[in-house]
């Protein structure tokens, strides 16, 4: 009797609360994001509080007022597995991969290679930081580069600056060319249904390109500190062994085969988290296995490998944002607010071309840049993780709503978020963590001088990027790829030929 008398509690009653798409819904989940970011930027409290909160009271209103933003069960769907469980098995895979002292030998091979000579060493470090970023992610890299960094300035009696920064800016510029060297580019992935292979084909030319440039400038912006340096002595250059050459050859192993499944994503359907897991799994019982035939250990002294690996190596912290963060876009997308930015944004291309007698090309192009040029200025202000968590649903309504190739607007994304976080100390996790952990060294740097190194990099590196999107949409990915390429050679070419930099600019890292 009760239910037939009331037919529209009955829904509620039972847990199946449908959310609310009005103008009131949207606002609050708007207010909300803007607190989010505010508070963020201003580093008010830690993320993950600022997330958490943000989340309880999303919940709060929903399940307490006639306004339902988003539900538990919503907020489950919103939860991007794939994303979680890839951050934290590259986590674990890295955290064993260190213990066999690769990162050591790697900066100690650069100290011979360069024989003790500074620019040699600025060269290198940047081409090793660019590249072991794409392959493992730009965070990870700089914990282990930045203390083997600031020996090497020791040794050479350089500003640590001086290889610091580029340091830094290499890896962001790197981590852009993979799906897994970069955070936002993982949750693009995800988002956007594209695999390792579809990042690797599409920003691997141009980010070469970016760190020519990035080297390039760099040894002009530090001349004064380098040029002008005598050799080091050779013998302070010696070659560091590996800590565990034998877990060492079987995380090679591991690795490749990792590296293979992200490759043949498209003929296995698997995800990415899914060979990640695997080689994770795999390095775990490996190192188990090693330890238990070298040491004979007891039962506390074997399980200490493992927990070593999954407390201090997973950043539980992190993956505990993403997820938080999660929820709050979830939002954001079951009251349609998503839309409605989206609507707003293809309307306004849509002007601007009309305006401007553009065809479709001319649309892509404009929504290309807005997205590229949008992303690198807000992620020079704002962590870029919460903002590509905002972006990646209405880049989607956008690619569905623009006429041609517009795939190319979730590479303007990733280039413009990840890429745009050079400008500032505070726009990328890489630079946090690099300064951080200088600071705990005693080297301090600012963040005048950061800004005044990082902006150019970050401009130079948004101007190539919007290059490379115009010739996409204008001659496709295979002939912007062939243009891209012919400039790599060129610049190749002008490379073995050129003999150094004048000392035209000094950057103050003091």
């Amino acid at each position: 009797m009760l239910v037939r008398s009331f037919p529209l509690l009955l829904p509620e009653a039972l847990g199946a609360i449908v959310p609310t798409s009005d103008g009131v819904s949207q606002g609050i989940v708007g207010v909300i994001l803007i607190a989010v970011f505010t508070l963020l930027a201003r580093e008010t409290a830690h993320r993950v509080l600022i997330a958490m909160a943000s989340v309880a009271l999303l919940w709060g209103v929903t399940y307490f007022t006639p306004y339902h933003l988003i539900t538990f069960e919503g907020a489950l769907k919103a939860l991007d597995l794939n994303v979680l469980v890839l951050l934290a098995s590259m986590m674990a895979l890295v955290g064993v991969l260190k213990t066999t002292g690769i990162f050591e030998y790697a900066v100690s091979q650069i100290m011979v290679r360069a024989r003790g000579r500074p620019l040699v060493i600025l060269t290198l470090i940047v081409w090793f930081t660019a590249i072991a970023s794409a392959m493992v992610d730009n965070v990870t890299t700089v914990i282990f580069a930045t203390p083997m960094i600031l020996g090497m300035a020791r040794r050479l009696g350089v500003r640590p600056a001086a290889l610091l920064m580029p340091m830094v800016m290499a890896s962001n510029i790197g981590g852009t060319a993979t799906l897994v060297g970069d955070p936002p580019n993982i949750m693009i992935g995800s988002g956007a249904g594209l695999s390792f292979v579809d990042f690797l084909v599409a920003l691997t030319v141009p980010c070469l390109v970016m760190v020519w440039w990035l080297e390039w400038y760099a040894r002009r912006a530090f001349a004064d500190d380098l040029a002008r340096l005598p050799s080091v002595d050779a013998t302070l250059a010696v070659a560091t062994p590996l800590a565990d050459p034998q877990l060492g050859r079987w995380m090679g192993g591991i690795s490749i085969g990792v590296l293979l499944g992200f490759l043949t994503h498209h003929l296995t359907g698997m995800p990415p988290a899914v060979p990640a897991l695997i080689g994770a799994a795999a390095a775990l019982v490996v190192q188990d296995v090693l330890y238990v035939r070298a040491h004979h250990p007891t039962h506390e002294e074997r399980v200490h490998g493992v927990l070593q690996v999954t407390e201090d190596d997973i950043e539980w912290p992190t993956l505990a944002f993403f997820g938080f963060l999660f929820i709050i876009v979830g939002a954001a997308v079951e009251t349609g607010l998503i839309t409605r930015i989206a609507h707003g944004l293809e309307w306004t291309i849509g002007s601007a071309g009309a305006a401007l007698g553009l065809g479709d090309a001319g649309r892509l192009a404009i929504a290309a840049l807005v997205i590229c040029w949008g992303s690198g200025v807000a992620s020079a202000i704002i962590d870029n993780i919460p903002f590509v968590a905002v972006s990646i649903p209405i880049v989607a309504q956008l690619t569905r709503a623009l006429p041609g190739e517009s795939s190319v607007l979730w590479w303007a994304l990733a280039l413009g978020a990840c890429l745009g976080g050079n400008a500032t100390a505070i726009g990328a996790s890489a630079n946090v963590t690099t300064i951080g952990l200088a600071e705990r060294a005693g080297v301090k740097i600012t963040f005048a001088a950061f800004t005044r190194f990082g902006t150019p990099v970050a401009a130079g590196t948004l101007l190539v990027s919007s290059l490379y999107l115009l010739c996409h949409v204008w001659l496709g990915q295979y002939g912007a790829l062939l243009a891209f390429a012919a400039i790599a050679v060129v610049i190749g070419l002008w490379r073995l030929t050129w003999r150094g930099p004048p000392p035209v600019v000094v950057a103050d890292a003091s």
